[in-house]
């Protein structure tokens, strides 16, 4: 035995493949599980999908047997009572009965009508059904995504998130809609159609005993193939759309720097990539449909050839074994039920390609649905209330990745109504503050209070609402300007909005628009400058009653004259309100209460603007870096 036929025989034997096996075969029956609770939550829409299914194959399934006994009615050698004829054949004279023909044709389209119309009204019921099961599913998912952690979106691309929500559940719901549907419509021909032919002629049916597991073996054989290929087929998409949104939400700057060239070859890598999955799934599995469809029409030939001999030893042998007999009707209903019965076989095998597909996008689905959300509060979590604004930070340690910390022991302290900057290298952790102050990431040492309460002991709705945030990059929804102003905060007047869009300088602005207030901006404001979807942002926190305020790069997208007045008009509206404020722009926190210089995951310095500049540290350094 050659090197490769030996490792052929240990992947064989290997016991973890054959626990590999065990697990995804697991997992499909989970998956398969889940969809059908989705399906049951519809179970008296299900069940008349089902009855109107039984019905519509039933009568289907009575045609071949009605037509048999029409040709009998009609067979020229008077066969029709199964026995005999004496004499040679071309001196037989047959006899018709037309009455039998008139009234077997008349059910035939009688049978045939109700079962088309059943059809038709299952059909419209499935994709109702399954339009309300995707309906359900992106609810869910959508949700579910409101819950979980920021984690999860920083490690994940929003191409791909997007992907489940729309290709992956649009998979499922075609595969619901008709893949399942002709797999259940399948089985009742075929056991019909078994049941039917068992009646006609047992020893007809013994050729399928040969063609029918070869036509399983092949199938089962090939699944396992391809069932991989379909999973990694769909994570490849994922990737090729996350990395389309990422490009298109960055297109000017790829204009800016005359990119389009590489940026085109990247997405020729992820776009062959995708292909090549796409072709390697469907190539094996196109396989499948072809190959049963040869064995079906093996055993159609094998059918007629034994069926015509059958009838032939009928007509011209006398007291022959009653297994062997058969008339000219019954040849002609088994080779219409063995086509029923093969043909099914067959949409199964083509189908089943679409089927991995679907099942691959469900458990992607079920992968979503199955991340953790944000750990629950404690069950006995207080509720802030009446906050002051005092916050502390003591010995504080935290990573990202466990195995790399970034804050070593960091200890801040902000009493009510200050205005702390926190200032530093890039990479320093001064962004990862204020994560842990909002508890998007919790600390992995040290405590964070906020009024003297631990925040863990705190519900994070509570805990959130304490704090409003204007973020470098802003975030404007399609809706009027109104409404993005009041965004986050109940109750708001009219008065209200124009008040805080006066005091961030975008008042005069706003009332240029055609319809001022009630002008409706584009996905993401598009439609207006940046820097004005600043000041717009600027305006929405400063409508909100909370007592801390979050400035991240704020004022970093407007011009330095609207910038002084916005500064200006902050530090009167948050007298009495804790302010963090994140700069590099060191002219804009010169009149902070207290500068903290952030280094390598600790406070290096503390000060005033001057204090610090006298000091001669990094601050000094970086501020005479600026401005000298």
């Amino acid at each position: 035995m050659n090197n490769q036929s030996r490792g052929m025989g240990r992947s064989i034997n290997d016991p973890r493949a054959a626990q590999n096996q065990k697990m995804d075969k697991a997992r499909r029956v989970r998956v398969f599980g889940r969809v059908l609770r989705y399906m049951l939550r519809y179970k008296w829409a299900m069940l008349a999908a089902f009855c109107m299914m039984l019905i519509s194959n039933l009568l289907a399934l009575a045609g071949p047997a009605l037509s048999g006994k029409v040709i009998n009615a009609i067979d020229p050698f008077g066969t029709a009572k199964g026995g005999a004829v004496t004499g040679s054949i071309a001196s037989a004279v047959g006899a018709v009965d037309f009455d039998t023909v008139k009234t077997y044709c008349l059910m035939l389209i009688v049978f045939y009508a109700i079962s088309a119309v059943m059809s038709y009204g299952l059909a419209i019921l499935m994709a109702w059904i399954s339009q309300r099961i995707s309906y359900t599913m992106r609810r869910e998912v959508f949700a579910h995504l409101t819950e979980l952690p920021v984690s999860y979106f920083d490690t994940h691309q929003t191409g791909e998130i997007v992907s489940h929500i729309s290709y992956d559940i649009d998979t499922v719901n075609a595969s619901l809609s008709n893949d399942l549907l002709q797999i259940c419509a399948s089985v009742i021909t075929v056991v019909g159609s078994l049941v039917m032919m068992l009646i006609i002629s047992p020893l007809l049916l013994c050729v399928f005993v040969i063609t029918v597991p070869v036509s399983i073996l092949f199938t089962r054989y090939k699944t396992k193939k391809i069932r991989p290929l379909f999973r990694k087929r769909s994570a490849m998409l994922g990737e090729l759309n996350g990395y389309a949104e990422e490009m298109l939400s960055g297109h000017r700057t790829i204009k800016a720097y005359n990119s389009e060239a590489e940026i085109v070859t990247r997405f020729d890598v992820h776009n062959t990539e995708a292909c090549e999955a796409y072709y390697r799934a469907d190539y094996q599995g196109s396989v499948i449909g072809p190959t049963v469809n040869f064995v079906n029409n093996l055993s159609l030939t094998l059918i007629t050839v034994l069926g015509g001999v059958f009838y032939l030893m009928t007509l011209t042998v006398t007291g022959l074994h009653p297994l062997l007999v058969i008339n000219l009707g019954d040849v002609s209903s088994f080779v219409q039920y063995s086509r029923k019965f093969s043909g099914p076989i067959n949409e199964f095998a083509n189908i089943l390609s679409e089927f991995q597909s679907a099942a691959s996008a469900a458990e992607r689905i079920f992968n979503l649905l199955d991340e953790p959300a944000e750990p629950a509060d404690k069950l006995n979590a207080e509720t802030l209330t009446n906050t002051q604004g005092i916050v502390d930070m003591d010995d504080v340690h935290f990573g990202y990745i466990p195995e790399k910390e970034i804050l070593h022991g960091l200890n801040l302290h902000a009493d009510k109504g200050e205005l702390i900057a926190i200032v530093g290298p890039t990479g320093a952790g001064k962004t990862t503050v204020i994560n842990l102050l909002m508890r998007f990431y919790d600390k992995q040492g040290g405590t964070v209070t906020v009024d003297g309460h631990e925040i863990t002991d705190l519900t994070r709705d509570s805990l959130r609402r304490a704090y409003t945030m204007v973020l470098q990059d802003t975030w404007l929804f399609c809706g009027t300007v109104y409404d993005n102003i009041v965004y986050g905060t109940e109750g708001a007047t009219m008065e209200d909005v124009v008040r805080a869009a006066k005091a961030a300088h975008i008042h005069h602005f706003i009332e240029s628009l055609p319809e001022g207030y009630m002008t409706v901006l584009s996905d993401d404001g598009v439609n207006i400058s940046k820097g004005q979807k600043q000041l717009l942002t600027i305006a929405r926190a400063m409508l909100s009653d909370a007592p801390i305020l979050i400035l991240d790069e704020a004022t970093s997208n407007v011009d330095s004259r609207t910038e002084k007045l916005i500064q200006d008009a902050l530090y009167e509206l948050m007298k009495g309100r804790t302010c963090f404020v994140i700069a590099h722009r060191l002219s804009t926190i010169k009149n902070a209460d207290r500068i903290l210089v952030v280094r390598d995951g600790l406070v290096t310095e503390a000060g005033t603007h001057d204090q610090l500049l006298a000091a001669g540290g990094f601050y000094a350094s970086l501020y005479n870096a600026q401005f000298t």
